[in-house]
């Protein structure tokens, strides 16, 4: 699966929505506590101005977030509340903003990390967060408004950068890194997504939608229906995430 092919896709979904909304949607409480539909697109823009200053040689969000003594969270805050537009300028700014990062991305070294929130990432992997962020929000807009926004393959990407994230997610809360294997449905209900060692005595295994959004804060685990065994499965499950503090 190409991430950036996947990545277009999303954006292409978003995009459609979007372009669709009535006014009086656009300034509705969006399912991101405080955002608007508006602010969460503006959000969206501004991350992805970040993308391209990243690529360019930027030091991204930490760089941002760190000498201010702010968590990502609180700095995304900052940052939307200083420049709330009417809807129109936002949308206009996010489809250009996407399409930039999005060329940069694809223009970018691949082997080459580039400086985003935790740690450098890879293109490749900093398009995977970028799909994530932009299919939870997603979830965000839409919910709210009644909107349909069904699951689609592209969330292996989202259950892989999950899975990935799982030794820093429990270093995080205070814990050991601890081998886990991944055991997930695909949206389809017959695909098998499996990831990490296969032999690991901890396992999650579930619905690869709820087990994405588990990882990206839009379900508690004890309500989503995944399954997490063994010695170390429970708290992978508590501390599941797709994004860095």
């Amino acid at each position: 699966m190409d991430i950036f092919n996947d990545l277009t896709a999303e954006q292409d979904r978003l995009e459609g929505i979007l372009a669709g909304l009535a006014a009086d949607a656009w300034v509705s409480p969006s399912g991101a506590a405080g955002w608007t539909v508006a602010d969460v697109v503006l959000h969206l823009a501004q991350t992805e101005e970040a993308v391209t200053a990243s690529t360019a040689g930027g030091g991204g969000l930490r760089a941002l977030a760190t000498p201010a003594g702010l968590t990502t969270d609180q700095l995304a805050e900052q940052m939307v509340a200083a420049e709330r537009d009417a809807p129109g300028p936002v949308f206009e700014r996010w489809q250009r903003a996407r399409r930039a990062a999005l060329t940069a991305l694809r223009a970018a070294d691949p082997g080459q990390p580039l400086a985003w929130v935790a740690a450098p990432l890879k293109p490749a992997t900093l398009a995977t967060t970028r799909l994530a962020e932009h299919w939870a929000h997603g979830l965000d807009i839409t919910g709210p408004l009644g909107i349909g926004f069904p699951d689609t393959e592209r969330l292996r990407h989202v259950a892989w950068l999950a899975h990935r994230s799982l030794p820093y997610a429990m270093s995080l809360s205070g814990g050991q890194p601890q081998e886990v294997f991944c055991d997930l449905t695909g949206p389809a209900g017959t695909a098998r997504w499996q990831l990490g060692p296969p032999g690991a005595s901890s396992v999650i295994a579930g619905p690869a939608g709820a087990f994405c959004r588990v990882a990206a804060q839009r379900l508690a685990p004890d309500a989503s229906g995944l399954s997490a065994t063994g010695p170390h499965g429970p708290q992978a499950l508590r501390v599941l995430r797709t994004y860095a503090a």
